[in-house]
This record gives C-alpha cells, sequence and structure tokens, in this order.
C-alpha cells in the first residue's frame, strides 16, 4: 500500500522579510496612522507569505491588517498580492445575515405587505396528494379548480402547540380565573377535524376572544353558564325609640335644687 507524501515548504526568507513592503501597502489603504506593530505572517506555500499588522482604527478593535506577498520562481523581487482587513480574536463582528422569511415574527404583516410561501414550506402538501380525511382532496376535483395546497400535518401540529401555549390556552391568566371551560360554554364552535377534538371559536360577542379560536378548557368570564354570586345580606339597622322619654334622677340635694328653681331679682 502506498502512502502519498505531503511535502511542507519553508518560509520563503525574501518574503519574510519583506515586512517593510507589506507595511506599506497596509498604509497605501488605512488611514494615516491606522497601522500598528507587525503581528507574525503565515506561510502560504511556495514563495507565499502574508504578514499581519494591528489595526489601530477605534472602530476596527480586535481587527487587523493582512498583507499576502509573493515571490516569482527564480525572480528577486517581492510583489504585494492581495491586502484586505481580517477580524481577529475578539473582533466586533455582524450578526449573522438571516433570511427574510426567518426574521418574520408574528404582528409584522401590514396592511398592504405581501408575504408568499416558500415553494418548499413544510407547512404545506399539494392537495392531490393529501390522504388525510380532514384535509381537502382535489382528486376529486378538476385540476386548476381548487386549492392548490392544503396544510400539512406538520403545520397542523405547529399551529395546535402555538395555539394551546398563547393567549387561547389553559395558561392564560384570564382562563385560570374563568368561572368554567370553554368546552362548556354555549357559545363554543368546534373546529371541523382532528383540531375540533381540543379547538374552537368563540361567538360570544361580550368575550375578549370573540372571533378567535381558544382551547377547549380556555375560560374567560363570559361563560355562558357563569352566574353571579349571591348577594350578602347586609344587618338590619338598628331600631331607635326617639318618640317619648322618661326622667332620669341623678340624685341632687334638694337645697341645690330650690335654689337653681327661685327666680333672680335684678332690681
Amino acid at each position: 500500500m502506498s502512502r502519498s507524501r505531503i511535502r511542507s515548504t519553508r518560509a520563503d526568507a525574501a518574503c519574510v522579510a519583506a515586512t517593510d513592503l507589506a507595511r506599506q501597502a497596509a498604509e497605501e489603504i488605512a488611514g494615516p496612522g491606522e497601522v500598528g506593530a507587525h503581528l507574525g505572517f503565515d506561510n502560504e506555500g511556495d514563495r507565499v507569505v502574508t504578514h499581519y499588522f494591528e489595526c489601530l482604527n477605534r472602530a476596527y478593535r480586535g481587527w487587523r491588517w493582512a498583507v499576502t506577498v509573493a515571490r516569482a520562481a527564480r525572480a528577486r523581487h517581492v510583489t504585494v498580492s492581495e491586502t484586505v482587513l481580517l477580524p481577529g480574536e475578539g473582533a466586533l463582528l455582524a450578526p449573522r445575515w438571516v433570511p427574510w422569511h426567518e426574521r418574520l415574527r408574528p404582528g409584522d404583516l401590514g396592511v398592504g405587505d405581501l408575504l408568499p410561501a416558500q415553494a418548499d414550506d413544510e407547512r404545506l402538501v399539494p392537495g392531490y396528494t393529501s390522504t388525510s380525511e380532514e384535509l381537502d382532496r382535489q382528486s376529486v376535483f378538476e385540476f386548476g379548480l381548487g386549492r392548490a395546497r392544503v396544510l400539512s400535518a406538520i403545520g397542523r401540529d405547529r399551529a395546535a402547540d402555538r395555539w394551546y401555549s398563547g393567549q387561547g390556552g389553559p395558561n392564560a391568566p384570564i382562563a385560570q380565573a374563568a368561572p368554567g371551560q370553554c368546552g362548556t360554554c354555549g357559545f363554543y364552535w368546534p373546529l371541523a377535524g382532528s383540531l375540533g377534538q381540543l379547538f374552537g371559536v368563540c361567538a360570544n360577542e361580550y368575550a375578549p376572544d370573540d372571533g378567535r379560536v381558544v382551547s377547549a378548557d380556555h375560560g374567560c368570564g363570559a361563560h355562558s353558564e357563569a352566574e353571579l354570586p349571591s348577594p350578602v345580606p347586609e344587618p338590619a339597622p338598628p331600631i331607635l325609640d326617639d318618640t317619648g322619654f322618661e326622667p332620669v334622677d341623678f340624685g341632687e340635694d334638694e337645697g341645690e335644687t330650690e335654689a337653681a328653681t327661685e327666680p333672680v331679682n335684678n332690681s
């Protein structure tokens, strides 16, 4: 069994010594005083070396200038091949680019905005390929008259998880304080298909979830069978007899009483 040998080339001495040439190339691109100390070099191959210099621009902290120099075979002079600014350890980088369809969040779509579904959206399947009884079976229709795609099992499960864990599920604060669950409310209209086993639409115009999908174990204060608590009877006011009075003897002396009742002569 033969083994292939990998020949490791030594760094070209002329390219390694061309630090001044590399610095000059970096200074031609960078602003005045933005090229700092020499940070070392990498051997890129036969007579190709990349020199690194510190970037002193405060807006690019952690970045470094990379200048690649090369020397042709049997040539004496070294030339500059490429000059770029590369991030180093701890460099401030822009966040990873995210496609627009992954950046969208519920509520971002406004009036007049268009949100086309992707061709390979796993939440949708072609209508004629669906075998579920609850989905549209377009094979019984003439092609072109029905919906091109319908909800897939993945899309159905994601919607169920989203609805159940949201404001229309059993963990919402309003559901915790409800007198009853939506499944026992007369305004609860179950959905068709398998989703109807757990979800329905609220049809009470006075309920906060009117026209929204709610789970059967959700609830609110507008339950059809809700009853007001019986009022607590107030205690009767005390009855005061103010139709008469009776004299009270405080035990005063007769002399003081008579003196108090004698007329006063002012002449």
